[in-house]
């Protein structure tokens, strides 16, 4: 059993990233050997030695951990592409597919746990995919983003062969 929320001097911002980030690799090392619906949040807070009120201040449930996450993530790759002068939309694929072999562990968790659809959640939310779009535009964006989805799972899941630089090729020899 760990301390209980380790008295440190912080502001609330440092006190809730602290909090977040225990509260987030505790989940993730848990899920390496338990499915989430076996780990109640009472014992993931014990074990990521923080409150439960804490927990609750942060997130709204464990998948909530997971989709905060996630976002986090893919908004790094994001700003990281945006940022490197060498970004085109020829090489975008594979600095993404880069993305998802740099944190392949959070990301197979995710296909082992029957929780992928928070990769297609975060897909669709970079895409843009919003209800306020016309319906031709939101069948562009679907179609796009389920196939990307699409290649990213059964990529993960047939252990990550092609490098990302051959999954770009793929992509841009096929129009995708």
């Amino acid at each position: 059993m760990r301390h209980l929320e380790r008295y440190v001097p912080m502001n609330s911002i440092e006190k809730s990233r602290y909090v977040q980030k225990q509260i987030t690799e505790t989940l993730l090392n848990l899920l390496e050997e338990k499915n989430i619906e076996d780990i109640d949040i009472r014992y993931l807070c014990n074990e990521a030695g923080v409150g439960r009120a804490s927990f609750y201040r942060n997130y709204t449930s464990k998948e909530d951990v997971i989709m905060q996450y996630s976002d986090k993530l893919i908004r790094e790759w994001g700003m990281n592409f945006e940022n490197d002068p060498n970004s085109s939309a020829s090489n975008v694929f594979g600095s993404l597919f880069q993305h998802y072999k740099e944190h392949s562990s959070f990301y197979s968790i995710l296909i082992r746990q029957n929780m992928s659809y928070i990769i297609l959640d975060t897909i669709k939310e970079k895409v843009g995919l919003v209800p306020e779009l016309s319906n031709e535009e939101a069948y562009g964006k679907a179609f796009f983003a389920y196939g990307l989805y699409g290649w990213v799972c059964e990529w993960i899941q047939r252990g990550m062969q092609e490098s990302p630089e051959d999954i770009n090729q793929m992509i841009n020899r096929n129009n995708i």
